[in-house]
């Protein structure tokens, strides 16, 4: 008998379109499970030391960070040391935040220092525009006086600055504030307002929501190396289609949230740049070629005092023109262009070599991302790191010193270690990181290239994060050692990761992970989970520590399931061009089937995992993943947890998804036949879907559309619905916990833990 109905369970709805028959009883999670959820996702248990956030000062030579006072009085101490000695002195106690009227120190969400650090501005009571974007107050402490002031002028209306900058020669600091821009001079508090216009729809040295999402653009201006003059961009929003998100819990009425947001094959913003004087007047703007609304400017940045190098890139994203433009005049001339048959990505770091006469460039014209010097003057190209291996990014160019420092890993894509090459092409590349320490790293290095933050891990272990001195990666001394958590981890930590190739059907290998019980035997067989991404924006096959959710898969493992992940063709791993691209104009279909002849051969080569009783889970495009995954092969996964999914492509935003499969126009057919949405007639297993309503990144009306689509076609879907949340789906008291704990019970429910002996031949 078919049944309908619809169940409330605490804040979120939970819906069943059209069930066969009855479900079964929600399983029971154990105690212990339960206990280590709490412990995992609603407690500090597992959190790791603090340590910064940390700026180098005195061109390395010393280094600042923020600790708590000795006394109760609140606040930080800006606390310095010195890189070679670890010598440590209290730069600026957190009593000196105090501002006029108060009792305790401001708050501080950000500091920076000033050219000549002698002066701190800091960023407080600072509220959420969208995404990574926020407003605020911002102060300057004159360390010489002592005095703090807030910027902005008498009557400023709280928390509505943004990316306050010092000029190069810090007598001056610009901010945006609702969409213009201001210089103030710090000798006086005198304002100059740069620019004019500015509303909902028209901003200045600002971004729209899909340049900061899909470009990382967020301040939008830019200080001239001699302070005069200020280039900036100009977003013109008209025409671009308003997304309204509906707050249906904050007050009596409901309340709309209206965000300008370019779908697939819409209207993008008309973005424009030019230069203004830092003293006011006329803006100069940007010659550039093509069409404003057609074509981005992804980059922009000072060459020189005179010059502003900005990168030119066509909608379909597979031209990239370096273009200089003159600060007098607006004129241009094009340094050189970059084209691929598939797409670019931009390169949003460059660096200048020489008196700005060459500066670094990251391209794949040979096949794997190298590092190139640039001539300014003819566009030339010097091959720097050459070999069959990717420059994952550029960690630090030392011109001084003529070395170029970078992330790779040549011989095991999942890892991350340091390397150095000389500029000049000579020489060998050498690996600065020590042999021993296998896993990921990240490193911060000062400005004379003499020392690095530096930070590891591996799979199984969260690591320390060090000073090292370089080149020698000499560890000068500890800054947080993670000690208590390592050793939670450790405990917690039943069955180490093992890590795989698998060779699949269409002859591609794959790299992947597998986590197992602690009482694993392998002459029984388990149902097994399968973590997925699968898009362009990211791997899930990394030896690093993985934070919570490494601690929740082996609690699960330990319930008697398997754990694995697989990373497919077109994720970002260090593995050439080809491997990239692959993905173009197939996003999900190549994926998916990838994904599936992983499983297929991982159960086929190894007897302990149950075939029948094959999991698959992943959030964002990991979501998309999940529901291709459970239309496109239902013989190969029975059980799926879809969070925060794009059912429809052509829903997404126009930077990200015509990257990775072309303009609609043309690609009408394969949008529809990449889109979950269209291939839902294939669902036959258990499916949950997970998405907050406050999604500004991925909207929660294509979960909606998913759902009628289901409806229509009579197929069963769970879907779990949080009120205001964002795309993380963590605003509110409990809410983590309670996403890691619903999915545990489904998982629990529809893919039964436990193991059975595998029958003998």
């Amino acid at each position: 008998m078919t049944k309908q109905f619809v169940r409330r369970s605490g804040i979120a709805l939970l819906a069943l379109a059209s069930a066969i028959t009855a479900l079964p009883l929600s399983a029971q999670v154990p105690e212990a499970t339960t206990a280590a959820l709490k412990q995992i996702y609603a407690s500090r248990y597992y959190a790791a030391e603090r340590f910064g956030p940390a700026r180098w000062i005195e061109d390395g030579k010393a280094y600042t960070t923020l600790e708590k006072p000795a006394d109760s009085i609140g606040g930080y101490d800006i606390v310095r040391y010195d890189s070679k000695t670890g010598a440590r002195s209290i730069l600026i106690p957190a009593a000196s935040f105090i501002a006029p009227g108060d009792t305790v120190p401001l708050s501080i969400d950000n500091y920076i220092w000033s050219p000549d650090a002698k002066q701190l501005m800091i960023f407080t009571n600072t509220e959420k525009v969208w995404r990574q974007n926020t407003r605020g107050d911002y102060w300057v402490l004159d360390r010489a006086s002592g005095a703090l002031r807030q910027l902005g002028g008498k009557g400023a209306p709280a928390s509505t600055m943004m990316y306050a900058k010092f000029s190069p020669q810090g007598d001056r600091v610009a901010f945006v504030r609702k969409g213009d821009i201001y210089v103030e001079r710090l000798s006086d508090g005198a304002i100059t307002r740069l620019t004019t216009g500015a509303d909902s729809l028209h901003v200045n040295g600002m971004s729209d929501w899909v340049y900061e999402e899909e470009f990382g653009v967020r301040d939008g201006f830019r200080w001239s190396p001699d302070g005069t003059k200020i280039a900036y961009y100009h977003f013109d929003m008209t025409g671009v289609g308003t997304f309204l998100m509906i707050n249906n819990t904050d007050s009596l009425y409901p309340f709309v949230i209206p965000i300008q947001y370019p779908k697939v094959g819409t209207t993008n913003s008309a973005v424009t740049a030019g230069v203004v004087s830092a003293s006011g007047g006329s803006t100069t703007w940007f010659q550039l070629p093509g069409d404003p609304r057609e074509d981005y400017i992804p980059y922009m940045e000072w060459a020189g005092k005179d010059s502003v190098l900005v990168q030119r890139m066509n909608r379909l994203q597979n031209n990239d023109a370096l273009i200089l433009v003159s600060a007098a005049t607006g004129g241009t001339r094009t340094i050189m262009v970059e084209t691929d048959q598939a797409w670019l990505d931009v390169v949003d770091d460059i660096d200048w070599l020489k008196g700005d006469k060459e500066f670094i460039w990251l391209s794949e014209r040979d096949g794997w991302r190298h590092a190139y010097a640039i001539s300014r003057a003819t566009g030339a190209a010097r091959l720097i790191t050459p070999g069959n291996f990717d420059v994952m990014s550029i960690a630090k160019v030392d011109d001084k010193g003529g070395w170029l420092y970078y992330d790779a890993s040549p011989d095991n894509a999942t890892q991350r270690y340091l390397w150095r090459t000389r500029i000049d092409g000579k020489g060998t590349a050498e690996r600065l990181t020590p042999a021993t320490e296998v896993g990921g790293h990240r490193y911060t290095i000062s400005p004379d290239a003499k020392y690095a933050f530096h930070s590891w891990s591996s799979f199984d272990t969260p690591g320390p994060t060090e000073l090292v001195s370089l080149p020698k990666h000499t560890i000068e001394r500890t800054l947080a050692a993670n000690t208590e958590l390592v050793a939670r981890a450790k405990e917690a930590i039943t069955q180490p990761g093992e890590f795989f190739q698998v060779r699949i059907a269409d002859g591609s290998t794959l790299d992947g992970w597998m986590i197992k019980p602690k009482n694993f035997d392998p002459n029984k067989q388990y149902p097994m989970l399968m973590y997925v991404y699968g898009e362009p924006a990211g791997t899930t096959v990394q030896d690093s520590w993985g934070g919570s959710n490494r601690l929740w898969y082996q609690t699960l493992a330990d319930q008697g399931y398997l754990v694995a992940s697989v990373d497919n063709m077109g994720t970002p791993a260090p593995k050439g061009r080809a491997w990239r691209k692959a993905v173009y104009e197939q996003i999900g279909v190549l994926s998916s089937m990838q994904q599936a002849q992983a499983v297929q051969t991982l159960a086929r080569t190894r007897p302990y995992i149950d075939s029948t009783r094959v999991g698959i889970w992943g959030w964002s495009g990991g979501g998309s993943s999940t529901l291709q995954a459970m239309f496109r092969y239902p013989e190969v996964y029975s059980m799926g947890m879809s969070v925060a999914p794009v059912p429809d492509q052509r829903l997404y935003d126009t930077i990200y998804q015509e990257r990775y499969m072309g303009l609609l126009g043309p690609n009408a057919e394969k949008y529809d036949s990449a889109s979950p949405v269209h291939q839902a007639k294939g669902l036959e297993g258990h499916l949950l879907i997970v998405h907050g309503t406050g999604d500004d990144n991925v909207h929660y009306q294509g979960t909606e559309r998913m759902i009628n689509e289901l409806v229509k076609l009579n197929k069963p879907v769970e879907v779990m619905v949080y009120p205001n949340r964002s795309h993380g789906i963590r605003e509110g008291q409990g809410t983590t916990l309670h996403v890691y704990s619903l999915l545990t019970r489904y998982l629990m429910t529809y893919l039964p833990a436990g193991s059975q002996y595998t029958p003998v031949p």
